[in-house]
């Protein structure tokens, strides 16, 4: 009777332990909205363990495209987000929705197609005559349209080479609404031409006789931002947490991580965070 008086209260203080342990376990993850570039670049799978590591925060990312993504932010349903369309980002911080913007990693947009390449973009550094040269011709062309941070930026180099792409819709400009990788395999069934980030493209393996045609247009630029959710448009945020996040991201040691991670010797994305900034 003595030894159970003592064991009950024991198990008692162990299951209470052992439950507020799981709850701050728990209150140590964040939800991270990113593109599916980040996510099937194999970027978060190198990179996220790495991160928890230090930082003791566990991240769950959404990857949609950079459009879903920040309708996410807006709704409180993520923590942070890693995208990449400057335009939508500064409109989702001006509204009010996100803080702390910084600009941490960049790679850029390329455009491939077939190797018997019709519209005859090969090494044209031009990315609007590139397009002109393709809605010319009326050469089949994958669009993501999906509101993704590459659908954007491909809007807008249409509307830079003077095309109405979309006029064409269902004919030889095939509106595909998925992502990046869904869209390469589209593109090497119909040996279509696309734009994509470079990041999926060196990682994307069922090319058929796709191959990398055009580049180096300072307008393919690609920079990804990291924004957090702003706690006074929703209190319910983690935001300490997703703060220490993107601070290790920005830190000397993230960025010298950023940069480390390759696929066959290149750099998917070159860290760009300017510490000098307040």
């Amino acid at each position: 009777m003595t030894m159970s008086r003592f064991i009950r209260p024991l198990l008692v203080l162990l299951l209470a332990i052992n439950f507020l342990s799981s709850a701050h376990a728990e209150a140590e993850f964040i939800t991270l909205a990113s593109t599916t570039s980040t996510q099937a670049s194999g970027f978060f799978d190198y990179f996220l363990p790495l991160a928890q590591a230090k930082t003791g925060v566990e991240v769950r990312v959404i990857a949609v495209g950079t459009g879903q993504a920040l309708k996410i932010g807006e709704k409180g349903d993520c923590d942070a987000l890693l995208i990449h369309d400057r335009p939508g980002e500064m409109k989702f911080v001006n509204a009010g929705f996100g803080v702390d913007r910084r600009e941490l990693m960049y790679n850029d947009f390329v455009f491939v197609g077939p190797k018997a390449d019709p519209a005859g973009i090969k090494d044209n550094h031009d990315a609007a005559a590139v397009l002109h040269a393709i809605g010319a011709i009326k050469a089949n062309f994958v669009s993501r349209a999906d509101d993704s941070g590459t659908h954007r930026a491909e809007m807008r180099l249409w509307d830079a080479a003077h095309v109405d792409a979309r006029a064409a819709s269902g004919s030889w400009y095939k509106e595909l609404g998925a992502g990046m990788g869904a869209t390469l395999n589209t593109a090497a069934a119909l040996d279509a031409y696309t734009l994509a980030d470079r990041a999926t493209w060196l990682t994307f393996k069922n090319r058929g006789d796709l191959e990398l045609l055009a580049e180096g247009d300072p307008r393919l630029f690609n920079q990804y931002s990291a924004i957090l959710v702003n706690p006074r448009r929703h209190p319910h945020v983690k935001f300490e947490a997703a703060k220490k996040f993107v601070d290790f991201l920005t830190s000397a040691e993230g960025q010298q991580l950023i940069g480390a991670y390759k696929v066959a010797d290149t750099v998917l994305f070159v860290p760009n965070y300017d510490r000098s900034k307040p």
